[in-house]
C-alpha cells in the first residue's frame, strides 16, 4: 500500500525561542529526518499566516494569548502572533530535511479562519488540497509527526481518519503545547477515531 510521511509545522516559531514555542519542539527534527528514508513520499505542512490574522490575540481588543473567542466556525483559541508569511519564524526549521518533501502545503493563509489540520481549515469543510493530492497518487497509508501533538497533528490525524485513510501518529516524534489538559484529550480522541499511536 502506498505510504506517505506527513511532517506537520516543524517551523521556527514552534521551536524554542519562537513566538509560540512548543517545549522540546526542536528535539524531534533529527528523528524525523531519519524516518524520511523509510517513506516513498514525504509531505510537509507550513503554518502561513498573514499579519493581523483573526486567530491572533492581538487582533481582538481586550484579549490576551490563550484566551478563547467565538468565530463563525466555532470556538477559537487566540494565539500569540506567529508564523507570519515571509518571516524567519514561519520558516521551516533549518535542520529539517525539507528538500526531501514532494509537496509543501501552506495553511492558515485565509485571514478570517485558522487552519490546524493539514486537510481542512477550521470550518472543517474548506479543503487545503492535500486529500486530492493523496488520492490522485493512490496514497492511503499516512504516518504523521511534528508540532503540536494536541493541535495541528491531532486535527490532521482526525480528519485523515474521517476521510478513510489509515493513520499512525508517531508520538515520539511529536511535541505538545498541552493547554489545560489538551494533550490527554487529543490522545483519547485520536484513539477513539481509530488512529494508531506508535
Amino acid at each position: 500500500m502506498p505510504r506517505a510521511l506527513i511532517v506537520i509545522d516543524v517551523q521556527n516559531d514552534f521551536c524554542p525561542g519562537g513566538a509560540l514555542a512548543v517545549p522540546g519542539g526542536d528535539e524531534i527534527v533529527g528523528g524525523i529526518n531519519r524516518l524520511m528514508v523509510d517513506f516513498p513520499s514525504v509531505i510537509v505542512t507550513q503554518d502561513w499566516h498573514p499579519a493581523r490574522h483573526s486567530s491572533f490575540a492581538s487582533s481582538h481588543a481586550g484579549k490576551t494569548p490563550y484566551d478563547t473567542t467565538e468565530m463563525p466556525y466555532g470556538a477559537q483559541v487566540l494565539w500569540p502572533d506567529h508564523c507570519i508569511q515571509g518571516t524567519t519564524g514561519a520558516r521551516l526549521h533549518a535542520d529539517l530535511n525539507a528538500d526531501r518533501a514532494d509537496l509543501i502545503i501552506r495553511k492558515g493563509y485565509n485571514p478570517a479562519i485558522d487552519s490546524y489540520s493539514a486537510f481542512f481549515e477550521n470550518d472543517r469543510s474548506t479543503p487545503t488540497g492535500l486529500e486530492g493530492y493523496l488520492r490522485t497518487r493512490g496514497i492511503n497509508d499516512l504516518t504523521m509527526v511534528g508540532l503540536a501533538t494536541d493541535f495541528c497533528v491531532n486535527f490532521s490525524a482526525l480528519d485523515a481518519a474521517r476521510l478513510g485513510f489509515a493513520v499512525t501518529v508517531r508520538t515520539d516524534l511529536c511535541r505538545a503545547i498541552d493547554l489545560d489538559g489538551s494533550l490527554a484529550t487529543a490522545l483519547d480522541g485520536m484513539k477513539a477515531a481509530g488512529v494508531t499511536l506508535a
